[in-house]
């Protein structure tokens, strides 16, 4: 094996793990303030896939372009799932939320088959075309753009959570839901946001991978095993931790592609993953 040939493979490990960390971080909100896992997450992606297909096929807008528009129909499609179906199970049995949000993964995925077909389709000619050489290491343009894309998200929600006042009341409901409300803070307030970030940071990682990756309707379960997988990894709540537990699952991925073969790859995440919870069930940044 090559330096350029592991280089090559580091390089394209890191950018997609970027793109997981995305997709795992709107996860690991979501749990972090309610402790629901939501099973539809996947769909979200998705849904920002479609968003940024149809508006690149209807209207020629490049998903570049329209990625700020994905975000917020995303967000407001969290808000208004959690109004009307998650707020009636927040205080439920967690069998009662398993099953809700997986019904929602299976009515999404659904929905999306009857009205899209099951067909594959793809965004051509993008602003993003073509590659990038740097060094030794020939990258794809769309996939350098969206591991910065993913930086920028993560750099964004990191710095709502650490330095705003609803950052901070969010962390308050995530710590403790009964002392802030004692103080004040509007619990289901904080849920509809977690859900509508959640679902944003979901929507900004499908806009990003539209460029470059298939859209069809079971294109969210690509990645939300991974994105548990992250989570785990990085600790249910940290948003840190999924950050660079994204990362080094990318990389584990491509490096055991390489070196034990393609069809063995996430086996290797998930010896990797279970080797970890052993000796650290919380994950690498969960609070013990």
């Amino acid at each position: 094996m090559t330096a350029e040939i592991l280089l090559q493979t580091l390089a394209s490990g890191v950018l997609i793990g970027l793109i997981y960390a995305l997709v795992a971080i709107g996860l690991t909100m979501i749990f972090g303030v309610m402790n629901i896992v939501n099973f539809a997450h996947g769909e979200f992606m998705m849904l920002g896939m479609y968003s940024s297909f149809w508006l690149f096929a209807l209207f020629a807008l490049d998903p570049m372009l329209t990625l700020p528009l994905t975000v917020l129909m995303l967000f407001a499609f969290g808000v208004l799932l959690y109004r009307f179906v998650i707020r009636r199970i927040t205080d439920a049995p967690m069998v009662s939320q398993i099953f809700t949000t997986f019904g929602l993964m299976i009515l999404l995925r659904g929905v999306a088959q009857f009205l899209w077909k099951p067909d594959y389709r793809s965004i051509e000619n993008s602003w993003l075309s073509g590659s990038v050489r740097l060094g030794a290491i020939q990258l794809g343009r769309p996939q350098i753009v969206a591991g910065i894309g993913a930086i920028v998200v993560t750099l964004a929600v990191y710095t709502f959570l650490h330095r705003t006042k609803w950052g901070a009341a969010l962390e308050a409901t995530a710590a403790d839901k009964e002392a802030a409300q004692l103080m004040g803070i509007d619990a289901h307030k904080m849920f509809t946001l977690a859900w509508g970030i959640g679902a944003a940071c979901a929507g900004a990682a499908g806009g990003l991978l539209s460029t470059f990756f298939p859209i069809f309707p079971d294109v969210g379960a690509n990645f939300i095993l991974i994105a548990f997988v992250v989570v785990n990894l990085g600790g249910f709540g940290s948003i840190g931790g999924a950050f660079w537990a994204g990362i080094l699952v990318g990389v584990i991925e491509v490096m055991g592609g390489l070196l034990i073969g393609p069809q063995y790859k996430m086996a290797v995440v998930l010896v990797v993953f279970l080797g970890v919870l052993m000796f650290r069930p919380q994950g690498l940044r969960g609070k013990a």
